[in-house]
């Protein structure tokens, strides 16, 4: 009996050590992307980043859900996509990722109500996240609620300067804006 009490003590601590360390590895590629000296170095900063995201620290099988709901989203079987991310957030609901790809599947399924509160999940969980703010300036833009998606656009290039896509989204919905105005 003591050594599998052990052996469950050992498989939470070393969990939340693999936790931590990647908490540690996130903060660091941040740092060093607010620092990027050019798109391309970003770039590189972005794709460690999102690979991170999308590995759960400590559960394979978590992983694997997330890439075979990733997988149906892809191939438009946009329920599918659904239950898997819905399935991994049940099993780990602090696990931001999860929350953000189902977030994007509704937005996708047109419920922008229920992807913004899914959004505001992700951002719970972790505020830098640029996906989910992008996500956000697409589900208010869908919304009409024009000053919010900059608002969320602005977030994020905060976030992610090299990121192209905020920069872009704020001058569109900036010409929306005045011609609402006249």
């Amino acid at each position: 009996m003591k050594k599998i009490s052990f052996i469950f003590i050992f498989f939470l601590f070393s969990s939340s050590l693999l936790a931590d360390d990647n908490k540690k590895e996130i903060d660091k590629l941040f740092v060093q992307l607010k620092s990027a000296l050019n798109f391309e170095n970003s770039k590189k900063i972005e794709d460690k980043i999102w690979n991170l995201w999308t590995t759960h620290p400590t559960k394979n099988n978590l992983t694997k859900l997330l890439a075979d709901g990733s997988s149906a989203m892809m191939d438009n079987k946009l329920d599918a996509a659904y239950d898997k991310f819905t399935e991994v957030i049940e099993l780990d609901p602090n696990w931001a990722e999860a929350w953000n790809k189902r977030a994007t599947v509704l937005y996708l399924m047109g419920k922008y109500e229920l992807s913004q509160a899914d959004i505001d999940k992700v951002l719970l969980i972790e505020k830098r996240h640029f996906g989910a703010l992008t996500g956000q300036g697409l589900v208010q833009t869908a919304l009409k609620n024009y000053q919010k998606a900059i608002d969320s656009y602005i977030e994020a290039h905060k976030v992610h300067p090299f990121m192209k896509s905020p920069m872009i989204m704020i001058e569109k919905l900036q010409i929306e804006l005045q011609k609402q105005s006249i």
